[in-house]
């Protein structure tokens, strides 16, 4: 089953993030828990851990762009 992953609300007044790095790439296996990529906000950089385990099957966002929160940013296929 795929899950998707989305740009988190991180703040209160958060409504965008920009993806700085992608730390997992498309076919690597993700632990829940584990760092995926880092987002900055207009306060810092924060990074985004995994809310499933699976593989890392398809990233929608690239690095340097910028994506609403709740967005669809990448995917996750679980067993």
């Amino acid at each position: 089953m795929r899950k998707e992953v989305i740009m988190p609300k991180i703040g209160l007044d958060m409504t965008e993030g920009l993806i700085v790095q992608w730390l997992k790439q498309v076919g690597d296996q993700v632990e829940k828990g584990e760092l995926l990529l880092e987002v900055e906000t207009d306060k810092a950089v924060t990074q985004v851990e995994a809310s499933v385990t699976g593989t890392l099957v398809e990233i929608v966002a690239d690095k340097d762009e910028e994506v609403e929160v709740g967005k669809t940013i990448a995917w996750i296929e679980t067993s």
